[in-house]
């Protein structure tokens, strides 16, 4: 989609909050620039989900989110990170994740659902029990671009063939299929992270010499064929993203010239939006990013928006909604993502409209409990009138 054609050019400083106005992407049009990324919870039960997602989903929709996505879900057993992964391969996983999706509609939020490969990165432990590789009975063979271990001490994976790589293909545009009659609005393929897509990208994985390696335009083939095949099975009135990671590190892998290009080559097969992350590759510390400046990817994100002229999302330690209207009027991106501050404050996105919008704000709350928070701030004369309380971490 042309930038020329949104409704989401760079706002004057005095007007009103661009963070709170619609947005249309194809056939579905957002109440606000807010969006909850993908923040996966490896509580799922052999890729079903339970009350657990819905109720942690379901905050996020009562809190005034204008778009709430779901978790990554694997498209495949094989293509789960850990036990926990949520999935999405069989017609059974539709009705939990159904469940969700109309929650998350019958409080205003529009429903999204990120599609995964982990790659060499699976057959993991959950993180808080260490994030090693599994061993014993519960190890499965994971399958990547090449032969090469994630890292030290991870067994290798198997080097996907190109009968492989159809199948894997398969497994994406039957799980958007899926998502689709599950009545979700918008599908993210996961391009960043490490994980499959991403380390086809990556010249530090993708050291195939075939048609699916080498140069820029063979490590993007791969992504790019599963991608053109998402959206053809995906309704052309619905939008899909992509998730990057915008670069590797500092100074090696996959750079912001290659983000640039991808991006680029995305929007040409119908990509709506790019979602711009970064890291997730093995590097050493130096090669690291210092994720600890608030927005420190939105200058991803704004690059992406003004040479590849496409929609992106602005994502990472953007916890101020000053400072996220701010990067929407600069024109650096057309959606603004919080994670681990919607896990903090769940009602992020309606405390914003109170600090953005002062009383009118009150609006954006569901009337369940907003007509008696409205009446409590009157009774006692308080001013919601300020920012969000930021937090650490």
């Amino acid at each position: 989609m042309d930038c020329a054609n949104r409704n989401d050019d760079a706002g004057d400083a005095n007007g009103p909050a661009l963070l709170w106005q619609p947005l249309t992407l194809r056939g579905l049009t957002l109440k606000n620039r807010i969006m909850v990324s993908p923040m996966a919870m490896y509580s799922a039960q052999d890729g079903f989900v339970d009350d657990f997602h819905l109720v942690h989903l379901g905050r996020f929709a009562l809190g005034g989110a204008g778009l709430v996505f779901m978790e990554a879900a694997a498209v495949s057993r094989q293509g789960r990170i850990t036990q926990g992964c949520a999935g999405l391969w069989l017609d059974a996983q539709i009705p939990g994740v159904r469940r969700i999706a109309e929650f998350l509609h019958r409080f205003g939020a529009a429903a999204g659902i990120q599609l995964c490969h982990s790659g060499h990165k699976g057959s993991s432990q959950r993180p808080w029990e260490g994030g090693k590789p599994l061993s014993g009975p519960q190890a499965w063979e994971t399958a990547s671009v090449t032969a090469e271990p994630f890292d030290a001490g991870w067994p290798a994976p198997h080097a996907m063939t190109d009968e492989d790589l159809e199948a894997v293909e398969a497994d994406f545009v039957a799980a958007a299929r899926r998502a689709d009659e599950a009545g979700f609005d918008v599908v993210e393929l996961h391009c960043a992270h490490g994980y499959l897509l991403h380390s086809f990208l990556s010249p530090i994985t993708n050291t195939r010499t075939d048609g699916w390696g080498g140069d820029l335009t063979g490590r993007m083939r791969y992504p790019l064929r599963v991608a053109e095949a998402v959206r053809k099975a995906w309704p052309a009135d619905k939008p899909l993203f992509v998730r990057v990671s915008a670069v590797d590190g500092v100074d090696v892998g996959w750079v912001m010239d290659d983000t640039v290009a991808f991006a680029r080559e995305l929007r040409a097969r119908g990509i709506d939006a790019v979602d711009c992350s970064s890291g997730g590759q093995r590097l050493t510390r130096q090669q690291m990013l210092i994720s600890r400046v608030p927005g420190f990817q939105v200058p991803f994100a704004a690059r992406v928006r003004r040479e590849a002229g496409i929609a992106t999302v602005a994502v990472g330690l953007i916890r101020d909604p000053e400072h996220a209207d701010a990067v929407l009027r600069a024109g650096d991106a057309d959606l603004i993502a919080v994670a681990r501050e919607a896990l903090v404050q769940p009602n992020w996105a309606a405390q914003a409209a109170l600090a953005l919008g002062g009383d009118a704000g009150w609006g954006d709350w569901p009337e369940q409990f907003g007509w008696w928070l409205q009446r409590r701030a009157r009774q006692q004369g308080e001013s919601f009138n300020k920012p969000v309380p930021r937090h650490q971490g």
